[in-house]
């Protein structure tokens, strides 16, 4: 007999934003999906892509309290708050997630701060460098200490620059922003915005407890190789090349934080373990398919 929405385990997912979106029809056939949001006005857009919208925020602990029990199953999205080394959004989660639950929290690979090129896997300890990283830290060690006390399972997934189709840096470089020379770039890392709705589903079922995975592509590739790649694949020019200490003078520090540190991620364990097949495997083959 087929199940009806009301009879499928329930499923949440807290900040139900673009990848979120791209997770619903993956997950609608199989569990009767939650979605919160912090704007109202999103609700009608979440009911008409297969989820029951729920209006919570996570800077409010009030508005969890419907959340409490809602769902074994978690999928957790939402970002950090914007200032502060504490991710503060995160704590007020946990405070409502359930005791025996599964949960996959999408965190960043800047967690490993610079690692000057390094080419790793998820045994390397995290050094964060910037308040934005200090946060998503605290984010994994509250999910942590959470899964001890409530006997639950967390995978966290080390997410690095997420791409696609409407996800390209093409205003940065209508707008000429500077790239840096070879002698001082740093590598980066990237994922496709499909593959990393992918990688949650196969979390949800294959990951071992309180696991972290990288969530990454095969690319191997320097930050200005990316831009100029994207430039050839959408006829623009090239972005200009600058020494370091002339390109900190021309962008923002926030920009500049990523434009300074280099590290290559290993993701053998999502392929072994979660048996992932990347759609996308590198940036340079999609970039060429479009």
């Amino acid at each position: 007999m087929k199940k009806t929405a009301f009879h499928r385990p329930r499923l949440l997912i807290v900040g139900c934003g673009d990848v979120g979106m791209r997770l619903l029809p993956l997950l609608s056939r199989h569990f009767r999906v939650f979605a919160t949001t912090s704007q109202p006005a999103r609700c009608a857009e979440l009911r008409a892509a297969g989820a029951v919208p729920l209006v919570a925020d996570l800077d409010r602990p009030a508005t969890l309290r419907r959340l409490d029990g809602l769902a074994p199953w978690v999928v957790h999205l939402a970002p950090p708050p914007a200032d502060g080394v504490l991710d503060t959004r995160t704590r007020n989660l946990s405070a409502v997630l359930p005791a025996g639950g599964r949960v996959v929290y999408v965190s960043t690979t800047g967690v490993y701060g610079d690692c000057g090129g390094a080419l790793f896997d998820e045994s390397r300890p995290v050094a964060p460098r910037n308040a934005r990283a200090l946060r998503r830290v605290d984010a994994e060690r509250s999910l942590r200490n959470w899964a001890r006390r409530a006997g639950a399972s967390l995978a966290i997934l080390r997410v690095p620059g997420i791409y696609g189709a409407d996800r390209l840096p093409l205003k940065r470089l209508q707008q000429g922003t500077p790239a840096l020379i070879e002698a001082d770039d740093v590598y980066t890392n990237h994922i496709h915005a499909d593959d990393l709705a992918a990688i949650i589903v196969h979390a949800l079922y294959r990951a071992l407890p309180n696991r972290s995975y990288h969530a990454v592509d095969d690319s191997d590739m320097k930050m200005a190789h990316y831009f100029d790649a994207v430039a050839d694949a959408f006829g623009l020019p090239r972005p200009p090349r600058l020494p370091r200490a002339a390109l900190q003078q021309v962008v923002s520090p926030a920009l500049l934080s990523f434009m300074s540190e280099s590290r290559r991620l290993l993701n053998r364990r999502i392929k072994r373990e979660l048996r992932v097949r990347l759609r996308y495997p590198t940036v340079a083959a999609t970039l060429q398919g479009l």
